[in-house]
């Protein structure tokens, strides 16, 4: 909050200070023309230096309000610009001059600005309109649904990163998030970048857009345009929003009577004796593990900008701060950030820099590993009969009296209460993130560019264990702190030369550059034991302990040199080729395999610019094709070379005698390289109704090939540090995207909708030899992981899981079913049995097949668009549509051993048989008496994890941000010295319409690349409300 207020008192002292003499403004009108005089609908007037603007009705008229001595800035694509000064007439005839050269607006490719009408590549253009519509916490996090072929799954938890994948995945065990340019510099935009600094964002997804980052391109780049200043005089916008967080839906869970009454129905019915707990149950303890973990959240958030400058010289300054106290206790994140952007021309020279410094904090939860268990499931599985705390408790071991799962109320379950208490883990991040460059205009059409990037952090993580316990039979521990310190450094230098040139049609533009860049991280920790405690406290440094000690440290470094080009060639605008290249020498690499290539060519036509094509319905049409090769360097370093471990001692002779020895520690390849990835991309980009509707469509294909996997290899060959990596694997990924756009400019109410479709498939095409699969005894073709298979010919992680077949109703049933006859009950889920074993039969991992696919058959977006009278209006939704979820905390909800129950089960009875939730009892390992032979077998198989039971429909479609503001009016505005004012309120995740029982179908899987869709108790979305004000000086 000290930041907060201290954020209010600035912009309160801006409120003051600005100018405050504007003159009066007036309504004035007009009318938009071409230089023939025919009307220009659509045409953007704005008055310089201000935010007040309109845009023209179907014919051309417009009204808005200004003041003399100021100036109305008109525009539409295609056109020139033109800038006409305010004096005392009030209506204007403005007539646009057609602009040859520029016939729509410019986006960043790479290296390069080109027209978007230009374009031959798949380019995704996204309007920081729309990503500014919610509360973020990065940048990435605000692509979901905006573009099509782009998936981001970003989850809740304060300080989470969000993870995107463009057009399918391309490798199985590395990195496939795409690579982010930040006005130039390739640097990673993590939650310490504020998103309110962007204002456009482009993702290159085809080899034709892509190829020129080369190496880092395979999983698609994402070029991210942050603000700047523009010609005018000194403007001042402030923004500030406030909200409040809440968990959308809970599971609902029994309290302690109703635990108790149903947990003696199931011990009753296992014969088993009641629990102590439960048997003496007097009322006493009823604890709501969500209320005690659980609150309402609340997020802060607030931006400042000064842009301004004269012809030669603009800037851009922005201040902000962002804070989100989390829905779960104890778990916030903080954002403190400063941007400064300038840039200044002199002759042929222009100068310039964008330069961010960020820190951000962090607070959760000590995470140590297996102790400290996962919230999401705890809080669900806990059961309401143990008290969170109790006098009764407290022990040497557990000072704090924490209550815990026991033999008397048996659970597993972490008290996170505890843990929230007991631990804490402090992370705080530094970042500079900028570039610097000067432009030369050598001579018409050719300049020179000379960038120089950084990006270095200084991170530190403090983390603190006091003593206590948490969970059942959980061995004391010593109190620890623990501290680790890193610092990560990239700088980058880039030589480029552009060219342009134009003679009679033939139009010849591109860039040819050289390229150096560095990343080194180096990191060191330690952690110690036995706090010292003086009236209660703990000290909280490591000097401070004194009891066992460990150290660690790591040291890295990078180097990436490049060269690179691009060559566009149109004829007549109607002819389109495109030709680029890029080589990357990366020292992860052995000499031999250091270098990669990284070519692509496109072709675009443009048939609305042909003679014979005469249409009043369509304003252009044009098709495209692209095919190139892109990279991915899944490894770190020195992956090609072995390791020796001189450790060992050999014994020799008959005085026994030590001799120093050496074993191989590691086993490499030393043919490791690039992972490649080739591609084809088809596409067509058509406008219709005069500019009104926008189509495009693009089907693409792509073969990563030399996928990296690791080879099994035995131990007793020196294989001691885990498998070596080998470029061994091949996956396809083919799809086919729509965006359409459609807007109404006309009359007074404007209004656009922007729909958006994604269909993509993945398969495994190859995957090397990977030994022999010791079921069938045949070459192995899959990897495994958990309860799903990637396996050749198959999308991957597909589920690989036990079918179930209903619940048996009778003995005849069961009797029929011969594998699981023995020991299932009527009642018991029964499974297929899909591979008969003989006399030895009974339902095993042998009768696993594939259940079903993580990946969604189609993903879409939605945006609307309305304004009328000073009130707008934008909704966006998302949809997943296809896939399945394995909801794993479901499972271990209904384990029937160690966790409360569900309200609303209908468990079979004999004589309540419609139903597909099995009978009551108790998946202990043992029966009542101790013995593993009279243990409940059937209720044991009821509860296995590796069946279909645990699978669900994931498809759903959120309502992802509806946000209603209204510009209060310049009659108002005028009198309070403001140039603008916006108020609106704004809700995310409001609806969602899906059918999966767990609390977030957008899940973040257990592994992104093998278990997408394996729910593991992440940490779902929030549902936030929030109010916001926009303030223009």
């Amino acid at each position: 909050m000290r930041y907060s207020y201290t954020l209010i008192q600035i912009v309160v002292l801006f409120l003051f200070c600005i100018e405050n003499s504007l003159a009066q403004s007036r309504e004035i009108s007009g009318i938009v023309q071409t230089a023939t005089g025919e009307p220009l609908p659509g045409a953007t007037v704005l008055v310089a230096g201000t935010n007040t603007a309109t845009i023209s009705d179907a014919d051309g008229k417009f009204s808005l309000t200004a003041a003399n001595g100021q100036s109305l800035r008109v525009s539409f694509i295609g056109f020139l610009p033109s800038e006409i000064p305010v004096t005392d007439q009030t209506t204007y005839t403005i007539q646009l001059a057609e602009d040859a050269q520029n016939l729509e607006e410019f986006v960043v490719i790479g290296y390069q600005s080109v027209r978007r009408a230009d374009l031959t590549g798949a380019t995704g253009i996204i309007d920081a309109q729309n990503t500014n519509k919610r509360i973020a916490r990065s940048v990435p996090e605000t692509l979901q649904g905006l573009t099509p072929g782009v998936a981001v799954r970003s989850g809740g938890a304060p300080g989470q990163e969000a993870i995107v994948n463009i057009r399918g995945l391309s490798t199985l065990f590395g990195n496939a998030s795409p690579l982010y340019v930040i006005d130039g510099m390739l640097a990673d935009a993590n939650t310490t970048v504020n998103p309110n600094d962007v204002e456009t964002i482009q993702v290159l997804k085809d080899a034709s857009a892509a190829a020129i980052y080369g190496s880092r391109a395979a999983n698609g780049v994402i070029i991210i345009t942050t603000k700047k200043g523009k010609e005018g005089a000194l403007k001042v916008d402030a923004t500030v929003r406030v909200g409040i967080s809440s968990l959308p839906r809970r599971w609902d869970m029994m309290n302690a009577q109703e635990y108790v009454e149903t947990n003696t129905r199931a011990y009753q019915a296992a014969g088993y004796a009641l629990q102590q707990a439960v048997a003496g149950y007097n009322g006493a303890v009823n604890t709501n593990w969500a209320d005690e973990l659980l609150r309402t959240g609340s997020i802060q958030d607030y931006n400042i900008n000064l842009s301004g400058g004269g012809k030669d010289s603009r800037f851009l300054i922005s201040g902000s701060y962002f804070s989100d106290k989390g829905i779960m206790k104890a778990r916030d994140f903080q954002r403190a950030s400063v941007r400064i952007n300038t840039e200044a021309t002199r002759n042929n020279f222009t100068f310039g820099e964008n330069m961010m410094i960020s820190s951000t904090e962090r607070n959760a939860p000590f995470q140590g590993g297996f102790a400290e268990g996962n919230a999401w499931y705890d809080i669900w599985t806990s059961l309401p009969i143990i008290p969170v705390q109790s006098a009764d408790l407290v022990s040497t071991s557990n000072p704090g009296g924490w209550g815990y799962g026991s033999f008397n109320a048996r659970s597993f379950a972490r008290n996170q209460a505890a843990i929230n208490n007991i631990t804490q883990s402090t992370s705080n991040f530094f970042k500079v993130l900028g570039n610097a460059y000067v432009d030369y205009k050598i001579f018409k059409g050719v300049s020179y560019r000379f960038n120089a990037g950084l990006e270095t952090s200084f991170d530190k993580t403090n983390d603190i264990r006091k003593e206590g316990l948490w969970y059942w039979n959980q061995s004391p521990e010593f109190s620890s702190v623990g501290q680790t310190r890193s610092q990560f450094l990239s700088y980058l230098f880039e030589h480029t030369l552009n060219f342009n040139f134009t003679f009679n049609k033939h139009n010849l533009n591109g860039v040819v550059g050289y390229t150096q860049q560095t990343i080194r991280n180096e990191a060191v920790g330690g952690r110690r034991l036995q706090l010292g405690v003086y009236g209660g406290d703990y000290f909280t440094t490591i000097n401070s302990a004194s009891g066992g000690m460990t150290a660690t440290g790591t040291r890295s470094q990078t180097l990436i040199n490049s060269a690179l080009g691009r060559l566009n060639y149109n004829y007549a605008e109607k002819y389109y080729l495109t030709f680029t290249f890029r080589a990357d020498k990366d020292s992860r690499f052995s000499p031999a395999h250091r270098t990669g290539y990284f070519p692509s060519a496109a072709a675009s036509w443009k048939i609305s610019n042909e003679e014979f094509f005469k249409s009043d319905l369509i304003t252009e049409l044009k098709l495209r094709g692209s095919y190139g090769v892109l990279g991915s360097a899944n490894l770190s370093n020195y992956q090609f070379t072995g390791f020796l471990n001189q450790a060992p001692r050999a014994v020799f002779g008959s005085g026994q005698t030590e001799f120093p020895g050496a074993t191989q520690a590691r086993l490499v390849y030393e043919d490791i390289k690039w992972e490649q990835k080739a591609t084809t991309n088809l596409g067509a980009d058509l406008v219709l109704f005069n500019n009104k509707l926008a189509v495009t469509v693009d089907a693409f294909r792509s073969v990563a090939k030399d996928v990296l996997l690791s080879l099994p290899l035995p131990l007793y060959i020196g294989n001691l540090q885990g498998d070596p990596l080998v470029n061994i694997g091949s996956i396809e990924n083919k799809g086919i995207e729509l965006d359409l756009a459609y807007r109404q400019t006309s009359g007074p109410f404007t209004w656009s909708i922007a729909p958006n479709f994604s269909v993509i498939r993945n398969k495994v095409l190859e995957l090397g030899n990977l030994g022999i699969d010791e079921e069938t005894g045949e070459p192995r073709n899959y990897i495994q992981s958990g309860n799903t298979r990637s396996q050749v010919g198959r999308s991957i992680g597909e589920y690989y899981l036990i079918k179930t077949d209903g619940l048996f109703q009778n003995n005849e049933e069961i009797q029929s079913h011969r594998a699981q006859a023995a020991y299932a009950k009527p009642g018991d889920v029964r499974y297929v049995n899909r591979i008969d074993q003989g006399t030895n039969d009974d339902i095993n991992d042998r009768d696993r097949t594939f259940a079903g696919s993580p990946w969604p058959k189609l993903t879409s977006g939605l945006i609307l668009n309305g304004t009328w009278s000073g009130l707008s209006l934008n909704i966006q939704f998302y949809g997943a549509f296809g896939q399945k979820l394995y909801n794993d905390v479901r499972r271990e909800i209904d384990g029937m051993g160690y966790s409360n129950y569900r309200r609303g089960i209908n468990p079979w009875t004999p004589e309540n048989t419609d139903t597909d939730f099995p009978r009551l009892g108790v998946s202990y390992s043992t029966g009542a008496a101790g013995d593993p032979a009279t243990a409940d077998r059937g209720i044991v198989s009821n509860v296995r994890a590796n069946t279909d039971r645990w699978l669900e429909n994931g498809s759903y479609l959120r309502l992802r941000n509806v946000e209603l503001g209204y510009s209060i009016p310049e009659s108002v505005t005028g009198k309070l010295h403001l140039s603008n004012a916006r108020v609106y309120v704004s809700a995310q995740n409001l609806l969602t319409f899906t059918k999966y029982t767990g609390l977030d179908p957008d899940v973040v899987g257990a592994n992104f690349n093998l278990e997408p869709g394996v729910d593991l108790g992440s940490y779902p979305s929030s549902r936030i409300i929030s109010f916001g004000l926009n303030l223009g000086f």
